[in-house]
C-alpha cells in the first residue's frame, strides 16, 4: 500500500512536468510535416467516415435501434482509439524516455501517463466532434452526458494500469510490442463497436464483461443515447474497477 501511495505522490508532485512533456510529446510526433498536429486528427476523423460508408451506404446497415448507426459506430470508435494510441505509446514510454532515466533522477512511473495525457489532447478534440454530430442529427445535450468525465477516468486508469505493466517488460522482452498490436487488432472486433452485442445469444454475454472497454463502450453509448447512469450497472462497474486494479497492481510488482 505504501508503494502505491508513492506512486501517486510522485504523478502529483511531478503534474506540471507531466504535462510540459505530454505537450512536447504531442509536438514532436509530426514535427518537420507541413501540417503537423493537424494529421492527428485528420486520420481518425477519415476512419470514421470510411468505416461510415462502408456500413451505412455500401452494406445499407440501417439504425441501430432508434439510433443513427453513425452516431452509435462513433460512440464505440472514438474511445477506442484514444485506449489503442495511449497503451502502444505507454507500453513504450520507458524506451522512448530512456534519456530520462539515465541520465537524471527521474520518476520512472510518471512516465507512461505523457504518452496517456497526449493522447488525451486527441481525445478531448474528437469528443467535441462526436457532440457536433450529435447537434447535427437532432440531438441535444442532456445530464447524462457529464458521465463521459466519468468514463474518461476509466479510461486513463485502465490504459495507466496496462501501460504500467507493459512498458515494465517491454525493454526486456520486445515481442511485448508484438503482442499489443495483435490484441489491439483484435480487441477492436471482438469489441462491440462495430456490431450490438446483442446479435450474440444471451448465454454468451457473460463473456463481453471479461474485456474492460466492452464497460467504456457502452458505457458512452448508455450515457449519450438512453440516459442510464453508471450506478445502474453496478456488476459491470464492480468487474472494471477490479480488473483494472489488478493490471495496476501487477504492474507495480
Amino acid at each position: 500500500m505504501q508503494g502505491i501511495f508513492s506512486v501517486f505522490r510522485e504523478i502529483w508532485q511531478a503534474r506540471t512536468l507531466l504535462l510540459s512533456l505530454a505537450r512536447n510529446d504531442f509536438k514532436t510526433r509530426y514535427a518537420g510535416s507541413y501540417l503537423g498536429t493537424f494529421w492527428a486528427f485528420v486520420q481518425p476523423i477519415m476512419t470514421i467516415m470510411v468505416f461510415w460508408f462502408v456500413f451505412e451506404v455500401g452494406f445499407r446497415t440501417g439504425k441501430v435501434g432508434d439510433v443513427p448507426y453513425i452516431l452509435w459506430f462513433s460512440c464505440g470508435l472514438i474511445p477506442w482509439f484514444f485506449f489503442a494510441d495511449a497503451w502502444a505509446g505507454a507500453s513504450n514510454s520507458f524506451i522512448e524516455y530512456s534519456y530520462l532515466v539515465k541520465k537524471v533522477v527521474f520518476q520512472i512511473s510518471t512516465l507512461p501517463l505523457i504518452k496517456i495525457i497526449s493522447s488525451l489532447f486527441v481525445h478531448f478534440v474528437f469528443l467535441a466532434f462526436l457532440f457536433a454530430l450529435f447537434l447535427f442529427y437532432g440531438y441535444l445535450p442532456t445530464w447524462s452526458y457529464l458521465q463521459l468525465l466519468y468514463y474518461s477516468l476509466c479510461m486513463i486508469c485502465l490504459v495507466f494500469s496496462l501501460g504500467f505493466l507493459s512498458a515494465s517488460i517491454v525493454p526486456f522482452i520486445k515481442d511485448v510490442n508484438q503482442i499489443i498490436s495483435i490484441v489491439l487488432q483484435f480487441g477492436m472486433w471482438m469489441t462491440p463497436i462495430m456490431w450490438s452485442y446483442s446479435m450474440v445469444p444471451p448465454q454468451y454475454h457473460w463473456l463481453f464483461h471479461l474485456n474492460p472497454m466492452f464497460y467504456i463502450v457502452e458505457g458512452y453509448r448508455n450515457a449519450l443515447f438512453y440516459q442510464i447512469g453508471f450506478w445502474h450497472n453496478i456488476w459491470g462497474t464492480i468487474s472494471f474497477w477490479g480488473m483494472t486494479g489488478c493490471f495496476f497492481l501487477a504492474g507495480m510488482i
